[in-house]
């Protein structure tokens, strides 16, 4: 079966598809195959705030992009070097066999490739007149994976892309790729501790947003410490962690509740049961739900050795009593 439809690519704010002086974006553009295995085509209905609402399966994907010859494309995927001009334009291909969805950059960009040890080949790309060069954003996404690795466990993904777009507005991620609108070090954070929790544990972002939120949230303290007075601030805030995104009243309660009392959740319930438990305990929740939809009864069951831990989120109204 094909499917061919157009994409309007608009211009101002960062939202996921867009462009710019000399830069193209696009991401969540094609339709998504919207099914949860063993639960059927979700059919949540839109809301008006800043934040994701898909559920999507992994699959095994191929993306053939044809630009400019004298453009660079950045996108999802392992990406082989583009074909020779033909006509004044190169195609470029990548494969990525576990992605929910995509996203391509296409522009002016000069690009800087590094690779981890263990293997993991990191490229970024930026446009003239960056904040950062290249060499520098790719430096500090080593370092993220690197970091993260050490709580989380192994990268997931063999390749990550960090395009940066020439637009303020915090960043997005798709499988392997990161679009980043701003260079912001801990935003980058943020985004790279997502390749595991939504990437590859992924969820209903309707349903469970605080799953990939919350937990990318809580990812930021490698890089930049909580403290108790500040964690204990968020964890006061009126509402349930778990509510769905239908549930709030505006953006601000959405962020409040999701990102900051749900990231903080987490952190207490670390500090609960034990760092190196908790660690321990999520590495497995990972690992059994890997390229999967994950439920709250699946992180339920991760922590079930943790009473702790799950009093602590029980509370704060991310797990059922």
């Amino acid at each position: 079966m094909a499917l061919d439809f157009p994409l309007t690519l608009g211009e101002g704010d960062f939202e996921r598809v867009g462009a710019a002086d000399g830069v193209s974006w696009w991401a969540s553009g094609a339709p998504l195959l919207a099914r949860e295995p063993g639960v059927g085509w979700a059919r949540d209905p839109f809301v008006d705030l800043p934040g994701e609402t898909a559920t999507s399966p992994v699959a095994d994907t191929t993306i053939r992009v044809s630009a400019p010859e004298a453009l660079v494309v950045l996108m999802t995927g392992d990406q082989a070097e583009p074909s020779s001009p033909q006509d004044g334009r190169r195609t470029w291909t990548s494969v990525e066999p576990v992605a929910r969805d995509v996203s391509v950059a296409v522009g002016e960009f000069t690009t800087a490739s590094a690779t981890t040890t263990d293997g993991i080949e990191v490229t970024t790309g930026v446009l003239p007149g960056a904040d950062v060069p290249a060499r520098e954003l790719t430096a500090w996404t080593l370092a993220a994976i690197d970091q993260l690795e050490e709580r989380f466990g192994p990268f997931p993904y063999a390749t990550l892309t960090v395009p940066l777009l020439p637009v303020e507005g915090g960043g997005i991620e798709y499988p392997s790729s990161i679009l980043l609108a701003g260079a912001d070090r801990l935003v980058l954070f943020h985004e790279v501790a997502h390749m595991r929790f939504y990437g590859m544990v992924g969820d209903s972002q309707f349903r469970d947003p605080w799953l990939d939120e919350a937990f990318a949230s809580s990812a930021e303290s490698v890089a930049s410490p909580v403290s108790g007075d500040a964690a204990a601030r968020a964890l006061r805030t009126p509402g349930g962690v778990g509510t769905a995104m239908d549930g709030f009243d505006s953006a601000s309660d959405y962020f409040r509740l999701v990102y900051g009392k749900g990231g903080a959740a987490l952190l207490a319930a670390r500090e609960a049961a034990g760092a190196v438990a908790f660690n321990a305990a999520l590495r497995c929740y990972a690992d059994a739900n890997a390229w999967t939809i994950a439920t709250p009864d699946d992180v339920a069951a991760a922590l079930a050795d943790l009473p702790a831990a799950l009093d602590v989120l029980s509370e704060a109204g991310a797990l059922d009593e």
